[in-house]
């Protein structure tokens, strides 16, 4: 399990997909009784009760509707046999704690929710005797309600309204959602103007045919670039350079013209002064200040043109590194090509966090109803709370929220990794398996889920302390002084930054572990030792690569919002536009970074099996490279150029070995005389 202390050996002898083999066995085991603690919560608030007074609600004396209670000891009017009262009124529904986000007022079970306006406490008493349904406290008969003086603090707000009972959840809801506008007021605070808020809905349900075609288009978009983007790809690169070149080199040039005018004006000016008038304390400052001025010109000039020098040496440089990103997008394409299935991952890797998250909300909610019968000081009304250590159950949930999403991440990560590595391993492209996807998710569960659950454990280490110091610094916003404001966010973004890196390592070592099936802590080991020894192509792959996708993401969001505002050309109201076109863009680009991260992925471990293979392969009998023939072209390119340069390295020592000897018989005559 240890990292650092491994015994295996530190050559590594690359065999893929040769030798398979369970790896981070106890990671597992490990993750798997986490996952049975995450079941156990919910069990535990079935068991206990939670779970139904959720669902089917509960006073606040603490009876769950629709059942038979136990007695609540300290608690008066509990333990009431419900049965024949399935629904749960609330005396004052409109009566809503914004902070807290519930309804503050007392609640009962009742056998019918009023369906009709009810506006004295005789039609309260009509009501408990035509149908039986009393909806003042239980101790109150129905027959006395117009009479008793307890009838203002334990009967319901009059008038009340109309309502119904919600399905699945039998709380009686008003009809007229009116009483809420306090409430959705606080929620929607960006919205000044009522008439405003109506017109963008309108126009929302006026174009949901639209919308859902533009959000369909993006989807199509994002499918067709995945192929397309290998043969653009060096025109986007180009173009990219040449645009950081001309800037930098436009930027400097106008630095350089401001600095020369600056001077030519300012020494006109000075001349003329000079002519015409004596030297006064107002012109010694002016000339100071135009001094001054010229100075920072310079010195802005200066840092430009050095800037501008080291950007075109670095181009010089690492062109051939260039070219390389753009062999890897072109392979990466051949690889949708092939294996088509990949563009399912996003939908999968969705599906699965989707319904993990309804999991893990509903547990949520059931451990909000879950716990000990407690009576609330301000009002009096009994609430269930996890006390003691069993409130540590909510903290343990939310650990398994961060581990077990990064887990469905990592698995998808390990399932790309495992099929491209198929891919590029695979000598004959006719004889890949049928099915590498499904091949590589097999893998996955068969051998490395262990894996898996221990790179994500790192990344949720990572994770929890950032999370928890953003807490804190939303929680301290407008009380802290600078200084302690400046640390918060320096380490926020120091965690931020590990975090980033730890998932960039994490994915390599996933490709590792799909290569050579080694655990985790050697494979991180060994792609940390390829990915040095290649830093400059890293560097070149992230800098050049990620922007030539967030280039991709932005096209595919402007031809989408395009095609959206040719679709609402024929609605004139403008205003109408805004909202549906917000919705599609956000779509668009969430749509496009889900499929554009596969395709990232794809080219990540591309070039780590690159690495691999020209290390340990030169093209030899019994070495032969497994690359795709333009990774191949790319590396017959790169060893001509290696040639060529090392025999303008050699032309002048076979010069000097040359002359050498026919210098040597002058050494004795020139001795002797």
């Amino acid at each position: 399990m240890g990292c650092c202390g491994s015994t295996e050996r530190t050559k590594r002898e690359w065999k893929p997909l040769e030798d398979r083999s369970c790896t981070d066995l106890p990671w597992f085991l490990l993750f798997t009784v986490f996952c049975v603690g995450m079941g156990s919560i919910c069990g535990f608030t079935i068991a206990t009760g939670g779970a139904g007074r959720l669902v089917f609600g509960y006073d606040s004396y603490g009876n769950t509707c629709g059942q038979r209670n136990e007695q609540i000891e300290g608690v008066r009017l509990s333990g009431l046999d419900q049965t024949d009262k399935k629904y749960v009124f609330f005396l004052d529904p409109c009566n809503i704690d914004i902070v807290q986000r519930k309804i503050k007022s007392m609640a009962l079970c009742v056998s019918l929710c009023p369906d009709e306006e009810l506006r004295t406490y005789q039609d309260l008493k009509r009501f408990a005797m035509h149908n039986g349904s009393e909806l003042c406290s239980y101790e109150l008969a129905g027959h006395k309600y117009p009479d008793l003086p307890e009838r203002f603090d334990k009967c319901p707000k009059l008038p009340v309204p109309p309502s119904k009972s919600l399905p699945v959840f039998n709380r009686c809801t008003p009809v007229d959602i009116s009483c809420y506008a306090k409430f959705a007021e606080a929620v929607v605070t960006f919205v000044s103007d009522n008439s405003v808020l109506h017109r963008l809905i309108g126009g929302v349900i006026a174009s949901k045919e639209i919308i859902v075609g533009l959000c369909l288009l993006a989807l199509v978009l994002s499918m067709i670039l995945m192929v397309i983007i290998r043969y653009i790809s060096a025109v986007l690169v180009w173009i990219l350079t040449a645009m950081v070149v001309l800037g930098s080199l436009a930027g400097t040039s106008i630095l350089w013209w401001l600095y020369i005018d600056h001077r030519l004006t300012a020494n006109e000016t000075l001349s003329k002064e000079t002519a015409e008038t004596t030297e006064t304390k107002d012109a010694k400052e002016e000339a100071e200040m135009t001094r001054d001025n010229a100075q920072a010109l310079l010195v802005y000039a200066i840092a430009a043109t050095v800037f501008t020098v080291i950007l075109l040496l670095l181009m010089l440089f690492m062109r051939k590194r260039v070219a390389l990103t753009i062999a890897l997008f072109h392979v990466a394409g051949k690889v949708f090509i092939h294996l088509p299935l990949l563009t399912l991952q996003p939908f999968c890797t969705f599906l699965a966090l989707l319904l993990f998250w309804m999991y893990w909300g509903l547990v949520l909610l059931f451990l909000g109803t879950t716990g000990n019968p407690v009576q609330n000081e301000e009002t009096g009304l009994t609430e269930f709370r996890l006390t003691g250590p069993l409130q540590y159950m909510t903290w343990y949930h939310a650990v398994g929220l961060i581990w077990i999403s990064e887990f469905i991440l990592a698995c998808q990560q390990m399932t790309v990794a495992g099929a491209v590595v198929t891919y590029y391993y695979t000598r004959d492209k006719t004889r890949l398996p049928v099915t590498p996807i499904l091949s590589s998710v097999l893998r996955l569960m068969r051998y490395h889920l262990g894996t898996v659950a221990k790179g994500s454990f790192i990344i949720t280490l990572v994770k929890i302390p950032r999370l928890m110091l953003m807490y804190v610094h939303n929680q301290l916003k407008g009380k802290e002084n600078a200084f302690a404001r400046c640390m918060l966010k320096t380490c926020i973004c120091c965690l931020w930054c590990l975090e980033k890196c730890l998932n960039y390592l994490n994915q390599n070592a996933y490709a590792a572990t799909a290569i050579n099936s080694t655990s985790f802590c050697t494979s991180a080991r060994d792609a940390f030792v390829i990915l040095v020894e290649n830093a400059l192509r890293v560097a070149a792959i992230n800098a050049v690569g990620d922007f030539v996708l967030f280039l991709g993401k932005i096209l595919i969001v402007t031809s989408t919002a395009f095609a959206g505002v040719l679709l609402l050309n024929y609605q004139r109201d403008y205003a109408e536009w805004v909202l549906p076109l917000i919705i599609v863009c956000l779509f668009a680009f969430l749509v496009a970074h889900c499929f554009l991260s596969i395709f990232e992925i794809v080219v990540d471990v591309l070039f780590l099996c690159f690495a691999i293979d020209t290390k340990y392969n030169d093209g030899t009998p019994g070495k032969e490279f497994y690359m795709d023939k333009a990774l191949m072209e790319f590396v017959e390119n790169s060893r001509k150029l290696e040639r060529v340069v090392e025999r303008g390295r050699n032309r002048p020592t076979e010069a000097v070995s040359v002359e050498g000897p026919e210098m040597k018989p002058m050494a004795p005559g020139t001795s002797s005389a």
